[in-house]
């Protein structure tokens, strides 16, 4: 099995959905892993993240975390403060980083 990306399409409250994406992305670190986020699975982004997913997303340093940019304009979340641990991507760039992996697992 090759590099694996999690994409996390929900809102990171109210589910298990985020911390479900990062802890599985973490046990996959020896593999290559990724979490990618799209429609309300941007809230991720925001800097301000509470408890363990803060403590998440910076534990895993080489976790690469992504953001598809027109999910966050149409949320109006580009002048909010952003994590720096975020990459934000447009659609082109978003879609071509996804195809990078050999798998991909919706949550």
């Amino acid at each position: 099995m090759g590099p694996v990306v999690f994409l996390v399409d929900s809102s990171p409250y109210g589910y298990e959905r985020a911390f479900g994406a990062l802890n599985a992305a973490a046990v996959c670190l020896p593999i290559g892993s990724a979490v990618a986020l799209y429609a309300d699975g941007v809230y991720l982004a925001l800097a301000d993240q509470r408890g363990h997913l803060a403590e998440l997303l910076y534990a895993y340093p080489e976790i690469d975390i992504f953001a598809h940019e027109p999910s966050m304009a149409e949320r109006g979340l580009l002048s909010c403060d952003l994590s720096d641990r975020v990459e934000m991507l447009d659609d082109l760039e978003f879609v071509e980083r996804i195809k990078g992996f050999r798998a991909m697992v919706v949550i």
